[in-house]
């Protein structure tokens, strides 16, 4: 089958595509694959050891930065320290008058190719934003901070920088000079080439650091694989190590936790949901397609973050979120997103709805495509909402 936008690799696209085989070998849409159970673990195990995360999560303390009240929240601001890397920085959001345990959402930001900024593109903590997040939030969640929304609505709701954003990013000082290059073409602030081994300040600093760690993307990507992990298998690691601490916290009910997110916390949300199940309930918005599409036509529009090397020969991208079945899964797609074709969004919905069906689970399951392009706003934020009341409250 012909890709609706032809091959970036040009000639030589339909050959590899065709190496792909549908359904792969440890999909649940082989004829073969009738035990859930047994195939669930067998394809969690193939998943877990090509992620190759650095280890168990560890079960964290955060240390308690401040705590404050706003807009009818109590906000804590947390963070931890984990055995890389500078302390994770977290945000945990609950209702004021919150007295019995509730329901906990550990809420994923997005990528958004921005780096410098993480928790803060889907929070509102009290303090002034910094424009490029009122710009963010305006973009892509129509005006509003979602996890404050749904935290609003009686959630406990956890939002944790993940590598390499905010407090978890990469900084000039710890690079080499040649480093610190990579794509900083302009000159800021007197400042030519990456000469800098300064912080950000301004908004076009800040846009500067965000141009060099999209570069830097690819330098990050090899140097995982020589490490002998992936991407995947550190924001894994990063995201069951936050979920461990909310579901263990005593104001948050460890049997009604969901997880979402927008775009790279779509993308989080597959990874995470698909092999976590203490995740009972999952919204994966704007990141829903199949492997042939990013091989094809839109690999050029994703983060390195996404790709977990020789899982497509396993699993397309739909069968890892379906590792969850038949726990409830949400998605939310976007008819005109631009970092996905129509065409495999619609093929990655039939997939699922296949595995959800023959698990006997289909209720269970919804897929829903909204007009225009790539976000995650108000009308969509309600039904996201709706859904965790409905499995969660």
């Amino acid at each position: 089958m012909a890709h609706e936008e032809g091959s970036m690799l040009g000639a030589y696209g339909e050959w590899f595509a065709g190496r792909l085989a549908d359904p792969p070998v440890l999909s649940f849409r082989q004829q073969k694959q009738t035990d859930l159970t047994a195939w669930q673990e067998e394809a969690l195990a193939r998943v877990r050891n090509l992620v190759a995360s650095p280890g168990e999560p560890p079960t964290v303390e955060p240390r308690l930065i401040g705590r404050t009240e706003h807009d009818g929240l109590t906000i804590e601001r947390l963070a931890w320290q984990l055995p890389f890397g500078p302390p994770t920085e977290a945000l945990f959001l609950k209702p004021a008058r919150a007295k019995a345990r509730i329901p906990g959402v550990l809420a994923l930001h997005d990528h958004g190719a921005r780096k410098f900024f993480g928790k803060q593109k889907i929070t509102r903590s009290g303090i002034p934003l910094h424009p490029l997040v009122t710009e963010h939030q305006d973009h892509y969640y129509g005006g509003r901070a979602w996890a404050n929304e749904l935290a609003r609505r009686g959630y406990g709701v956890l939002v944790h920088d993940v590598f390499p954003f905010e407090s978890r990013a990469i900084r000039y000082a710890q690079v080499p000079q040649e480093i610190r290059s990579l794509g900083r073409t302009e000159t800021i602030g007197g400042i030519a080439g990456g000469s800098t081994s300064a912080d950000p300040q301004t908004i076009e600093e800040i846009l500067e650091y965000d141009r060099w760690a999209a570069a830097q993307e690819a330098i990050i990507a090899k140097s995982l694989f020589a490490a002998g992990t992936t991407w995947p298998g550190i924001f894994l690691f990063e995201d069951r190590t936050a979920l461990t601490y909310l579901m263990n916290r005593d104001d948050v009910d460890p049997e009604r936790i969901g997880c979402g997110g927008l775009s790279g916390g779509g993308l989080r949300t597959v990874y995470l949901a698909g092999t976590d199940p203490r995740v009972k309930a999952a919204v994966c918005v704007g990141f829903m397609t199949t492997w042939r599409d990013l091989l094809l036509a839109k690999a050029w529009t994703h983060t390195w973050m996404a790709y977990t090397p020789l899982l497509p020969n396993y699993l397309d991208f739909p069968d890892l979120y379906s590792l969850r079945v038949p726990l409830p899964a949400l998605v939310l797609s976007c008819a005109d997103d631009r970092l996905f074709s129509r065409q495999e969004m619609e093929r990655a919905a039939s997939m699922l709805r296949e595995v959800y069906a023959k698990a006997e689970a289909a209720d269970r399951l919804t897929v829903s495509s909204w007009p225009g392009g790539h976000r995650f706003d108000v009308e969509m934020q309600e039904q996201a909402f709706a859904f965790f009341d409905r499995w969660l409250a």
